[in-house]
C-alpha cells in the first residue's frame, strides 16, 4: 500500500502560516472596504463552458491546465482556475444587471494542473477585486488605488513596480492584431511550437511567451502604441493623469498583454525582484467584453487577482498569536472546577489553554510550550476560600487573587 501524502502540487497548511495568510486576507479585507467593496464567495467548481467560454480553446490553463472532470450526473465539472469567470457568472445567473456598479473582492483556492515551483502550486489561494458596471476611466485609477493600498498596508510596495500598458478599445486591438500576425508570419519556422500554435488563433499570446527564441523576435515586432485610435490614447492619458495626480509611481511596459479579446484599455502588473523568475505579484486590467461573451448583457468590469503565497513570501510579519491564560487544576479531582473557570475567563475573551492530562508540573510544562502568559492554578484550599493563585510566567511571581476578581486583574495585563 502506498504511503499517504499530499497530492503533487498540493500541501498542508500549518498554523503560523495560515495565521499569515489569514493577516493578508485580512488586510484586503481592510482597504477593499474603505473602497466600499463587499466581500463574496463564489464555488469552487463551475461547470467548465465557463471556464471555456472566457478564457479560450487556446489559452494553456484550458487546454493543459484546468482540473476537468464529469460528475455523477454526467455534467462536465471544473475546479475553478480563477475568480473572475465565476464573478461574471454570478452577475449573468443572478440577475444583477440592475444593481450595477458592483464592487466586490474575494478570497479562496484555485486548482492549476502546472509544474509546482516556488511560490505556485496546484492547489493555490487568490485574492481578488471586481469592479463591474463602469466604464469610465475612474473604475481603472479606483482599482489600481486600492491595490497599491493594500501593498502598502502590508509593506511590500517598496519592493513592488507598477506597469501598466493599454490594450486599446476594439477597434485598435484588431489593426494591432492584424499587424502584429504580418510580421509574425515572417518568423513562424523560428517560433516555439505553442507559438506557432498561438499565431492565427491568438497572437498577442505571443507576447507573453518565455521562450528565449521567441523573445528575441518579439524585440523588434510593432508596439501597440502604433495602432491605438484617438478614443484609446485619451482613455489611457486618463488612467496615467489619475495615477500621478494620487502620486501612484508606474513604469510604461508596451510589452504587457492580455491575449483574450474580452480584454481593452489598461493592463498593469504589480511586479518585483524579490520572487526570482516568477515576478508578478498581482495582475489585473480592464475587461468591457467579458460577461457579454459568456450570454449576459454587455457590461463593463476591471479587476484584479493576487496569488496568497507568493505575497507571503515577500511579507515577512504577521500578527503574533494572542499568549493564552493556563488553567491548570493541582490535583486532578478539580477538573470540572477548571473547565468552568475556562469558560468564564473565555467568555471575557481571553484565550485560555487546559493541559488536559499529567499532574502540574508537566501541565506546567505545557503552558510554557504554548507561551502562556499566566497560569490559573486552582488547589483544594485556595478553592474553597473562593481564591486561585495567579503565577506570571515570563517572572515568576505569583500571588493569591480573589475568583470573583480575577477577570477584571488579569485585564491590567492582557
Amino acid at each position: 500500500m502506498r504511503e499517504l501524502q499530499p497530492v503533487r502540487g498540493t500541501r498542508d497548511i500549518m498554523p503560523e502560516e495560515f495565521r499569515q495568510h489569514n493577516y493578508l486576507v485580512d488586510q484586503l479585507r481592510y482597504f477593499a472596504e474603505l473602497y466600499g467593496y463587499s466581500e463574496i464567495s463564489t464555488p469552487i467548481f463551475e461547470f467548465s463552458d465557463v471556464f471555456k467560454r472566457t478564457l479560450g480553446d487556446t489559452s494553456d490553463i484550458v487546454t493543459k491546465e484546468m482540473y476537468t472532470f464529469s460528475d455523477k450526473g454526467g455534467d462536465e465539472i471544473t475546479l475553478r482556475p480563477e475568480g473572475t469567470a465565476g464573478v461574471a457568472r454570478m452577475l449573468i445567473s443572478s440577475g444583477l444587471k440592475q444593481n450595477l456598479p458592483l464592487k466586490y473582492f474575494y478570497n479562496g483556492p484555485m486548482f492549476r494542473y502546472e509544474r509546482p515551483q516556488k511560490g505556485r502550486f496546484r492547489q493555490f489561494h487568490q485574492i481578488g477585486v471586481e469592479l463591474l458596471g463602469v466604464p469610465e476611466v475612474i473604475g481603472d485609477i479606483e482599482v489600481i488605488a486600492l491595490a497599491s493600498s493594500m501593498l502598502g498596508g502590508l509593506g511590500i510596495l517598496s519592493q513592488c513596480t507598477l506597469e501598466i500598458n493599454t490594450l486599446g478599445n476594439t477597434v485598435s486591438r484588431k489593426g494591432y492584431r492584424h499587424k502584429l500576425i504580418n510580421y509574425l508570419r515572417d518568423y513562424r519556422d523560428q517560433l516555439s511550437e505553442d507559438s506557432r500554435r498561438r499565431l492565427d488563433r491568438n497572437p498577442l499570446r505571443v507576447l507573453d511567451s518565455k521562450d528565449k527564441g521567441d523573445k528575441k523576435i518579439i524585440e523588434n515586432a510593432p508596439e501597440f502604441v502604433e495602432s491605438l485610435d484617438a478614443e484609446s490614447k485619451d482613455f489611457f492619458s486618463g488612467v496615467k493623469e489619475g495615477l500621478d495626480k494620487l502620486s501612484i509611481s508606474y513604469k510604461l511596459n508596451s510589452r504587457l498583454v492580455r491575449g483574450l479579446d474580452y480584454y481593452c484599455h489598461t493592463a498593469f502588473e504589480f511586479t518585483t525582484g524579490g520572487l526570482g523568475a516568477q515576478g508578478t505579484v498581482l495582475a489585473g486590467g480592464r475587461y468591457d467584453g467579458l460577461v457579454e461573451q459568456m450570454g449576459g448583457p454587455k457590461t463593463a468590469g476591471v479587476g484584479w487577482a493576487a496569488g496568497i503565497e507568493r505575497m507571503a513570501m515577500l511579507v515577512n510579519h504577521s500578527p503574533d498569536r494572542k499568549r493564552p491564560i493556563a488553567v491548570i487544576p493541582v490535583v486532578a479531582d478539580l477538573q470540572m472546577e477548571a473547565l468552568l473557570l475556562a469558560k468564564d475567563l473565555r467568555s471575557a475573551g481571553n484565550v485560555v489553554e487546559l493541559g488536559y492530562r499529567g499532574n502540574m508540573s508537566r501541565r506546567l510544562k505545557r503552558a510554557n510550550k504554548l507561551n502562556a502568559i499566566f497560569a490559573v492554578l486552582i488547589g483544594p484550599d485556595e478553592i474553597q476560600r473562593g481564591m486561585v493563585t495567579l503565577r506570571n510566567l515570563d517572572t515568576g511571581n505569583q500571588e493569591e487573587v480573589s475568583l470573583d476578581t480575577l477577570t477584571d486583574h488579569l485585564s491590567q495585563f492582557l
